[in-house]
């Protein structure tokens, strides 16, 4: 787990930080939908032969949610909403809700800036590999984000606001 944990920290602290630096201020939002880049995902894991669940999907979702918010970037402009399982992204959660917790074997034939794939790409291969209830348990995590909106079931489907997301992931 230390080495995992170090590794992610040289990730983000050299190669993406590199990668932000090539951005200028005007591209900020990269003008994609969270349905987009849920595409994007998909495609990469199953042409990896790494397909994930709908439940992975979400929590990678707002992992490149998170560092392109953390880097004062927006990756896509939908909402997160605070449900049971943690952050979820309604409209891609129905996209592909009718998979359950089996993985999703799609290919689709889309193309994001390779900018955007360099930062994303990263995040995805770290991720998808993790067994998805760590992930769970990371977003979880008393304090954070999802914790501080969902209320113990009080704020169930609020939305997470991207400053929340930002300041405190």
């Amino acid at each position: 787990a230390q080495h995992f944990d170090c590794c992610i920290r040289w990730f983000e602290s050299n190669w993406l930080s590199f990668e932000r630096t090539k951005r200028s201020k005007k591209e900020a939002t990269m003008g994609y939908s969270a349905l987009d880049v849920a595409k994007h995902i998909i495609n990469k894991c199953t042409t990896e032969h790494d397909a994930i669940s709908n439940l992975q999907l979400q929590k990678i979702l707002y992992y490149i949610q998170k560092w392109f918010l953390q880097n004062g970037l927006v990756a896509f402009d939908d909402d997160f909403e605070a449900w049971q399982f943690g952050p979820v992204v309604p409209s891609v959660y129905n996209q592909y809700s009718s998979f359950g917790g089996a993985p999703i074997r799609l290919k689709y034939n889309i193309v994001l800036d390779s900018n955007d794939m360099n930062i994303i790409d990263p995040i995805i291969v770290l991720k998808r590999d993790l067994n998805p209830w760590v992930m769970v348990d990371d977003i979880h995590h008393p304090g954070k984000a999802w914790d501080r909106v969902f209320e113990g079931g009080k704020g169930a489907h609020r939305t997470i606001s991207k400053d929340l997301i930002r300041d405190i992931g």
